[in-house]
């Protein structure tokens, strides 16, 4: 009877994501709306289908668990030194300021001072597990407003572990025997001694990390079995969380504790890739039950409340987190996006409040309509991000902000957009031959910084059809599109096509994806931006291997000249047939594309460093043909 309630559960979780999620992202709404949605109809206050809301969170458990101990192996101490600004800065100062304003607005409304301060502290936590997974669906958390937004999330997750230490210095109820069952084997003495016994359990994790970890994985690595090394990572997961269970605080506070051991460990990355495809399925699972705990019933009853405790917790975390991105120095349109992306509350309200209602620190009567605004304030993080994109977009472009697009007037050959670590290369190259090149890039920052390296680069974006003909496009020769973005570049492309069609335009492709369409936009060339440089890996390796030079050389020219034939030829075939067709073309070419470059490859075995380099003797005809007969439809 388990195993049938298993695999209907497991069912209904499936069938909902499936549903919603795809839905969700059609609308723009991003997966983690989806998921919540998903949730919120399976949950037990809509369609009851998978029971009661603490059976529920339990079977997401293990999902946060997960999802802590990857974050904690990402706090290299690198990371935290080049973003120690932003960490303790404007992480320090949100927790202190939101967690001021909260105990204050509790006190007024009654609360004593404990109560008030572990509500505070608790409401001042975001939703790293929503945040992170939306700010990657968006290609936001490369930005520095991303950046930004990763160091204060951060900040957050550490400050939990003083947060739990702190809450039994806090108790102010009789807590009943039962909930001080499921508090722990400490539950029964008092709170300075659970307070201790936290910390001494977090400090034995760190100690015994030190000196026995990294032996007892590398005794482990030595077997050479990838999977027994990912069993003992899972297993000190669970067995820290564990302990930390047993002094009475929440198991992913171990595994988070557990992640930042094992940080700078040789083992870090193995551990990461082989934990790492579940990590998407174990967060979506987090986001079915966060929708799912959801108590609409209590909504009902009381919806005044809780939906003035949620529109405050937004108004107050978004406008403390405003001025304080503002007093540090980012943009408008960054502050606005920070502080509406941070606005919401965490997944560790859930834990902090069961631990602080376990602990007698808050009754139940407060936690009950508290963890239900969080809830809904998590549910419209999608809709706050989306937003605070938004007001980041106009406030860059808007005539009011503080860094205006620049463009430097004059007749220029080139216009180079994007002046990355790709654009660089090609502008230098072109400046060197005398040709005078306007070039745009939209990171401010990165304008600063190459202006005060002595480059000429002008802030603004390049897919904006007026700073185009500012730059000169009119009159100008090349356009080269160097843009990081695969689809910016794209719309770039199309813009310059339209508006400026005698203006040749080369492009920086991601992707032979990204080459296809950027053809199909007609370009006059491109370059694939990694495959040139893996080629000539490709030959170096070759001569390491003790291949001679000229025919390592050669070997090069001819992959280069074989593979840039297909990509024409695929591309072709890619917007005539059906995509089962076009795998099958695929294989085709491939298959006969390695064939003849194997015999080619023999056959410069037997050459010297004499023979005529720029003569094709092999067999490209030979190959043009076979690759004309094999895309022939059946």
């Amino acid at each position: 009877m388990a195993e049938a309630n298993l695999l209907e559960s497991a069912f209904v979780y499936l069938t909902a994501t499936v549903v919603s999620v795809p839905v969700a992202k059609r609308l723009g709404l991003g997966s983690v709306l989806g998921y919540l949605i998903a949730g919120a109809l399976i949950g037990p206050y809509v369609l009851n289908l998978v029971g009661d809301p603490e059976n529920v969170m339990h079977t997401a458990e293990f999902g946060v668990v997960i999802m802590l101990f990857l974050i904690g192996l990402e706090l290299q101490p690198a990371l935290l030194w080049r973003l120690r600004t932003a960490i303790v800065g404007m992480g320090g100062l949100q927790v202190v300021g939101t967690g001021a304003i909260a105990t204050a607005i509790g006190m007024a409304l009654g609360l004593s001072w404990q109560v008030a301060l572990a509500v505070g502290l608790t409401l001042s936590l975001s939703s790293t597990a929503i945040v992170l997974q939306s700010l990657r669906e968006k290609g936001i958390a490369g930005t520095e407003a991303g950046r930004t937004t990763f160091a204060v999330l951060l900040f957050q997750d550490i400050a939990i572990i003083p947060m739990l230490a702190l809450f039994p210095f806090l108790a102010t109820l009789q807590v009943a025997d039962g909930a001080a069952a499921k508090a722990g084997a400490l539950a029964g003495y008092p709170g300075w001694a659970q307070g201790i016994a936290v910390v001494l359990a977090v400090g034995a994790i760190v100690l015994a990390g030190r000196v026995l970890l990294r032996p007892m994985f590398r005794w482990v690595a030595a077997s050479g079995l990838h999977e027994i090394l990912t069993a003992f990572a899972l297993l000190l997961v669970v067995g820290v969380a564990l302990l930390m269970q047993f002094v009475g605080i929440s198991p992913a506070l171990g595994a988070f504790v557990a992640g930042v051991v094992l940080a700078d460990s040789e083992f870090r990355h193995q551990i990461e890739s082989d934990i790492d495809p579940f990590r998407g399925l174990l967060l979506g699972l987090f986001f079915i039950s966060v929708g799912a705990g959801i108590n609409f019933a209590l909504l009902v009853a009381q919806p005044f409340l809780i939906l003035g405790l949620v529109v405050g917790l937004i108004l107050v975390k978004a406008v403390t987190l405003y001025v304080i991105a503002r007093a540090f120095g980012r943009k408008k349109g960054e502050a606005a996006l920070i502080g509406l992306g941070l606005a919401q509350g965490g997944e560790f309200a859930f834990v902090l409040f069961a631990f602080a209602q376990g602990a007698g620190v808050i009754p139940a009567s407060v936690t009950a309509p508290l963890v239900v605004a969080v809830a809904l304030s998590m549910a419209l993080t999608p809709l706050l991000l989306m937003a605070g994109d938004w007001a980041m977009r106009r406030f860059e472009t808007s005539p009011g902000e503080d860094r205006a697009p620049e463009v430097e007037e004059g007749h220029h050959d080139i216009i180079v957009a994007g002046y990355g670590r790709f654009g660089q290369i090609v502008g230098r190259m072109l400046s060197t031959y005398g040709y005078k090149i306007s070039v745009l890039d939209h990171d401010a920052d990165q304008v600063d910084v190459l202006r005060g390296f002595g480059r000429k680069v002008n802030y603004g974006d390049a897919t904006r059809l007026d700073l185009l003909r500012l730059a000169g496009a009119a009159e100008a020769r090349l356009l080269i599109v160097a843009i990081d973005d695969d689809e910016k570049a794209l719309e770039l492309v199309k813009t310059a096509r339209e508006a400026f069609p005698n203006l040749k335009i080369l492009a920086r492709a991601i992707d032979r994806r990204h080459a296809y369409q950027l053809m199909a936009a007609q370009v006059d060339g491109l370059e694939r931006e990694t495959f040139a440089a893996a080629v000539r890996l490709g030959v170096k390796s070759l001569k390491l291997m003790g291949k001679p030079a000229f025919a390592a050389e050669r070997a090069g020219m001819i992959f280069t000249r074989y593979d840039e034939r297909a990509l024409l030829a695929m591309f072709e075939d890619w917007q005539r047939v059906e995509f089962a067709d076009y795998q099958r073309i695929v294989r085709d070419r491939t298959a006969l594309e390695e064939e003849l470059l194997k015999r080619d490859m023999i056959a410069l075995v037997g050459k010297s460093d004499g023979d005529e380099w720029g003569e094709e003797t092999l067999e490209r005809e030979a190959f043009e043909r076979r690759l004309a007969e094999r895309a022939k439809p059946d």
